[in-house]
């Protein structure tokens, strides 16, 4: 059995909502290239922009 890979060695995407950084999960290993928000939370607000106040 192969050894797992390590969590930095992850690819991994900025979310355009809340700009923070999120890496790959084996669930999005068929459609990595389509995936843009790092939760549901985000993808449900992605018109409101950054209107939260966080950084």
């Amino acid at each position: 059995m192969p050894k797992a890979r390590a969590k930095s060695d992850l690819p991994t995407k900025l979310c355009p909502v809340c700009q923070r950084p999120f890496s790959w999960r084996k669930k999005w290993a068929d459609c990595w290239d389509e995936v843009k928000y790092c939760s549901d939370r985000c993808r449900r607000h992605r018109n409101q922009g950054n209107s939260s106040g966080q950084a």
